[in-house]
């Protein structure tokens, strides 16, 4: 009985000793509202005495994040030196935000099973070392989210009601934002950059504008958004293109000095039934003004802390007994478990009223503040701010809804829907618009069908696109290690919103994107050939014989002429010797050197060489002179129609097969592009699929009848593919189109050279645009072309529709009727020769120089002729029918020519005159 006694009796000193409740506070030193908060509800509890509170000892820890460790040993030294002092704290009211300080403090209160109220940042499971408590640990390891951080929840349900593709939100050192960058807008189709606002705020939102950025969120005090806008306004950003949103902590009206601004402002509002509490907080027990909001929640926390714990003391539901471990003694394989210590109930069942809102209580993660934002569409004209009209509210916590009066109100507030599309060039699709073309075009910088089909969809959607060219400018395929490039790439990382070329559908690129419905045609993959041509010269017939030929028959003519004068000349019976032997003739010819020359040129043609040498051995160097021009006349003739002839016989390439089993033209496709991985993987089926037969060939287990069957194909799988890619790493493959195109344009002809395999857009493009090209083949493994989005866009129902209604409405058909008939680069070229055409004037033109040049050299000659006569006859003059003299044959200078008549000894000219007047002189 006396033991019990005595028991009772020092239960009730430790029940006295308790009633003074021992604090211990850890605050971050730039989170100053929450320490002044503290202040006042020290002050609150000493001037309302009937709280029935009496503040022991406390423990004031003010910290920073420089260094963890000393943290750690400062809460250690604090800890230790009250419960020596027989005064350990009965509650740690942690005022911590985040970062490493705040999971120091979590890490000393967990482990020494300390409880404690935190209004710390973060979600469920958030805080690293309070991720995994048990169900006792959760009674009295409490935390509730500070304002700070439900407020940028609002972002995120502004973001989703409005269909935002981008937002930029700027916060200040009001807010901490180290838990939102990650799942502030976790799973929205939005690009988002989440920035602490520096001292350029200039260059800060340039760079945002420089990455399509339109809707802008700006998280601080009244005076951080004033400054923001004011840059904003210099930098002309309150147009349609961009959208901006005010959200803070302060209590009051937004200040702006902008030109013409509207802006949505959300800030936070306390509950009507408690303003009046509010207000004599702030006023008798000084309560921090600024931001408000916070300072309430921190005298509220830290208040029903105290009262949860004055509570349980009273109703004997705090432990006598508590055991108190210092961090030396702590031992990590034997944890410190406290049971029956349900600081949460008690925490929850505090009457006391609140100070600004209702606080919330349920698990940790969960628990907060259940306060209000207002919204307001504030709006700003010459500096001056209107009347702020209500919209509605946000009520606080985590995916919560706006509360609007009107749905209809937020739409203007929303900037002009801008898509990013991702474009690679390909003409006709995509091209370029020269610079010089770019303002006359209002600034567009690319044209095509593409763009065109973009305009119309734009039109029936109503929205606006930026566009720009992929940074390696690919359509886009994946390596080995599954990594993408191109504009699938912009896609996939969420930098684009649309790619838009003649981008071919394939099941490999709808694995992370999503395809619309074609707006193209099937199209393959092709050859690209230089053109089936006859190489051309004016003076082709001359190349028949080779030039010693043409040499030596030239010699052969000088040769056979001198002979024949030298003949005519020393032979007694030709006709200049024997001129009386052949007077009576009629056809007379005297064979000097001139004449010589004459009749062995004119025997080579068809009007024939005249009358033949009187004597006999001329008559035989003229028969042999002619059958030699006759030999060399059919030869020649001969030769020029074979010549002609055979460069039309040359068997064109028609196939891929033609191709791949002829040796004389080079082949190969672009370096990474669609076609070198087409024929490099067709390469790597062949191969597995013989190794599989391979397999099956060697399996001893298989029966005689099996082993038969397969040796019917000696071999099974076609190696052309192998072949053609082994040829094709021979070839070399060109990196750019335009290296592939000369290397096709410098080609001897089109059956030796190169040929270029690639998709048949391009090689359509470029024999439409140059004529001495041309596509072979049928084209193979073809595929249609469509638009891709994102993987589960919105936009893929939207650009569905589109196409299906401009497909119906035949505007695709006029769209391929523009740009490939009726391109401006489209050239007129000739039609292709064929064996059925005749011999063109390229190569027959030169006969035509030939007379020309005749008739001027005859021209020359007849100058001559005259100024030659008329310089050895001076006192002739042609031109005028005057009297002259006849004089002597010597006074001539001409021989003496007796017996022969006058008229036989003058110029034709002469003799004309002469007879003129009956031979009369005068």
């Amino acid at each position: 009985m006396r033991t019990q006694l005595i028991l009772l009796f020092m239960a009730t000193l430790a029940y006295a000793e308790q009633d003074a409740i021992n604090i211990m506070f850890v605050n971050d030193e730039m989170n100053e509202v929450a320490s002044r908060s503290f202040e006042s509800v020290l002050l609150y509890i000493k001037r309302n005495g009937d709280l029935s509170l009496t503040i022991g000892r406390i423990d004031n820890v003010t910290i920073n994040a420089t260094d963890p460790q000393f943290l750690l040993d400062t809460l250690c030294q604090t800890y230790a030196e009250s419960v020596k002092a027989g005064e350990p704290p009965h509650v740690l009211i942690d005022a911590t935000l985040s970062g490493d300080s705040s999971e120091v403090v979590k890490a000393f209160s967990a482990s020494l099973a300390l409880p404690t109220v935190s209004g710390s940042y973060g979600q469920e499971g958030d805080i690293r070392q309070w991720r995994d408590l048990d169900e006792e640990q959760l009674k009295y390891l409490i935390q509730v989210q500070p304002p700070g951080y439900l407020i940028p929840e609002a972002i995120r349900t502004i973001v989703v009601a409005q269909n935002l593709s981008s937002a930029g939100i700027l916060f200040d050192d009001s807010f901490e934002m180290d838990h939102k960058y990650k799942s502030l807008l976790q799973n929205i189709p939005a690009r988002h950059i989440i920035s602490p606002l520096r001292s350029n705020i200039n260059e800060q939102l340039d760079r945002l504008r420089q990455v399509d950025v339109n809707n802008f969120f700006i998280l601080g005090r009244l005076s951080t958004i004033k400054d923001v806008l004011e840059v904003a306004n210099a930098a002309e950003m309150f147009t349609r293109k961009y959208a901006w949103h005010a959200l803070t902590q302060d209590n009051g009206p937004l200040r702006c000095p902008c030109n013409d601004a509207t802006i949505l402002y959300l800030k936070p509002v306390p509950d009507t039934r408690l303003a009046q509490r509010l207000a004599l907080l702030k006023a008798k027990y000084s309560l921090p003004g600024d931001r408000e909001i916070t300072a309430a929640f921190y005298f509220d926390l830290a208040l029903r802390a105290l009262l949860a714990v004055r509570s349980m003391i009273e109703r004997n539901d705090w432990p006598v007994d508590m055991q108190h471990t210092l961090c030396p003694d702590y031992r990590e394989d034997q944890p410190i478990r406290r049971t029956n210590l349900d600081l949460q109930m008690a925490f929850r069942q505090v009457q006391e009223p609140g100070s600004y809102a209702k606080m919330q209580i349920e698990r940790n993660g969960r628990s907060h503040l259940a306060f209000t934002l207002r919204l307001e569409k504030v709006s700003v004209v010459g500096g001056r701010a209107l009347e702020a009209e209500d919209l509605g509210s946000w009520p606080a916590g985590i995916e919560s809804q706006l509360l609007v009066r009107e749905p209809r109100s937020l739409a203007n507030l929303t900037s002009v829907t801008v898509y990013r599309v991702v474009t690679a060039i390909q003409p006709p699709f995509v091209m370029h618009v020269p610079e010089e073309e770019q303002a006359a075009q209002g600034g567009r910088k690319f044209r095509g069908y593409c763009i065109d089909l973009l305009e119309e969809i734009r039109r029936i959607m109503g929205f606006e696109y930026e566009i720009y060219e992929a940074p390696d400018h690919k359509f886009g395929s994946m390596d080995e290690q599954g990594n993408w490039d191109g504009m699938i790439k912009e896609l996939k990382e969420k930098r684009a919103d649309i790619a838009l070329s003649s981008l071919p559908v394939n099941s490999e690129r709808e694995t992370v994107i999503d395809f619309t419905v074609p707006y193209y045609d099937l199209v393959g993959y092709s050859i690209l050939m230089k053109k089936l041509s006859s190489p051309t010269s004016l003076f082709k017939f001359l190349t028949v014989l080779e030039t010693d030929v043409w040499l030596c028959i030239l010699a052969a003519y000088f040769i056979t002429s001198l002979l024949m004068w030298i003949f005519d000349r020393w032979s007694p019976y030709s006709y200049q010797n024997n001129r009386e032997k052949y007077k009576n003739d009629e056809e007379k010819r005297e064979f000097n050197l001139r004449e010589c020359l004459w009749f062995c040129m004119t025997s080579l043609t068809p009007q024939g060489g005249g009358e033949a040498p009187k004597n006999l051995s001329g008559r035989l160097v003229a028969a042999t002179w002619w059958l030699f021009g006759f030999i060399i006349i059919a030869s020649y003739t001969a030769n020029l129609a074979a010549f002609l002839t055979v460069s039309r016989l040359d068997t064109p390439v028609e196939s891929l097969a033609d191709l791949s089993q002829q040796y004389k033209t080079q082949y190969a496709p672009l370096n990474g592009s669609d076609t070198m991985i087409y024929f490099q993987r067709m390469m790597g089926i062949e191969q597995r699929f013989y190794e599989i037969w391979k397999d099956m060939s060697l399996n001893d287990s298989l029966t005689i009848i099996e082993r038969a069957k397969l040796a019917v194909w000696d071999y099974p799988v076609s190696d052309r593919y192998t072949k053609m890619w082994q040829a094709m790493l021979e070839a070399g493959l060109p990196s750019t189109m335009e290296e592939a195109v000369e290397r096709v344009k410098i080609s001897k002809s089109s059956s030796e050279g190169f040929a270029f395999l690639g998709d048949a857009t391009d090689i359509r493009y470029q024999v439409l645009t140059n004529c001495d090209m041309q596509m072979v083949g049928e084209e193979f493994s073809r595929k249609p072309y469509a638009i891709a989005v994102q993987q589960g866009s919105p936009l893929k129902d939207q650009f569905n529709n589109a196409i299906l209604q401009l497909l119906n409405k035949r505007k695709l058909e006029k769209l391929k009727e523009i740009w490939w008939n009726q391109n401006p680069e489209k050239k007129i070229c000739d039609r292709q020769d064929d064996q059925a055409d005749g011999i063109s004037i390229h190569n027959i033109g030169g006969v035509f120089i030939v007379i020309a040049a005749g008739i001027v050299l005859a021209c020359f000659a007849l100058a001559f002729e005259f100024w030659w006569y008329k310089a050895k006859r001076p006192d002739i003059n042609l031109p005028h029918q005057e009297p002259i003299e006849v004089k002597s044959r010597s006074k001539l200078g001409m021989p003496s020519t007796s017996g022969v008549p006058a008229s036989d000894i003058l110029p034709h000219g002469l003799r004309s005159r002469m007879m003129a007047t009956n031979g009369q002189w005068s």
